[in-house]
């Protein structure tokens, strides 16, 4: 059996596994888990990854969980231009130090964006009290002012002149609050040259093709009981 790469595009760190690969032209079975019918927390899912999340990685008998390590893995493995993880060493740190600065800054606030203000009300049918997603989009706006001030400065992509699998799992998390109807670029220039060059980069198709799934989350019908019900531990964390 060759790569097998479990995802939900609905998820921003699948997008961004998603992208790499289709980009590289990188061979790999997709393996579909819905998460929101709750399919990553089945018994069988646990089999190919005990942390019960995806994307999830399967190689063979290897198996590999969390985005950053899966995407770090494809470019050891596969021969991918040398831009997406530089081998020159300060290059390099500085795509490490945008993906470990990321994991509880602009990820979490951009996937709490998402929840508060069109997957809780939407599809869950529980509102948000106004005083927290007030929050939620202030941290987000602090989150995008470090984005531009600390990282992309006046380069053209997030670590330097040439793009990254850092501008790949920064620009897959800014996609989620846009899909709830927040202006993430619209008085922003500088962000918004950046997608312009990141979609140019990767392809408009395939940038298209990985974001249909998110950017209908408002046509979502709501989850029947049952739904609520399987999902309501692992969310309600997102309300604290």
């Amino acid at each position: 059996m060759g790569l097998e790469l479990y995802l939900d595009l609905l998820s921003q760190p699948c997008r961004a596994v998603y992208i790499f690969a289709k980009k590289n032209r990188i061979p790999f079975e997709l393996r579909p888990v819905d998460l929101l019918k709750g399919q990553h927390l089945s018994d069988a899912f646990a089999q190919v990854n005990p942390l019960k999340k995806v994307p999830a990685l399967k190689d063979g008998d290897f198996t590999l969980a969390e985005s950053v390590a899966i995407l770090l893995y494809l470019t050891h493995k596969y021969k991918v231009p040398d831009h997406w993880y530089p081998q020159d060493v300060q290059a390099c740190a500085l795509v490490d130090e945008y993906l470990a600065w990321q994991h509880t800054t602009l990820r979490r606030s951009c996937l709490r964006a998402l929840w508060h203000k069109m997957m809780f009300p939407v599809f869950l049918g529980e509102q948000v009290p106004p005083e927290t997603l007030a929050s939620t989009l202030a941290e987000l706006d602090r989150c995008l002012q470090l984005l531009e001030d600390k990282f992309l400065k006046d380069q053209d992509f997030v670590a330097g002149p040439h793009i990254s699998v850092a501008d790949l799992v920064a620009i897959t998390e800014l996609m989620h609050p846009v899909s709830a109807g927040c202006q993430v670029f619209k008085s922003r220039p500088k962000l918004a040259a950046w997608r312009q060059r990141v979609e140019a980069e990767v392809g408009k198709d395939l940038f298209q093709e990985a974001h249909a799934a998110v950017m209908k989350v408002k046509d979502l019908p709501p989850a029947d009981p049952a739904i609520k019900e399987k999902l309501k531990s692992s969310v309600q964390v997102l309300l604290q």
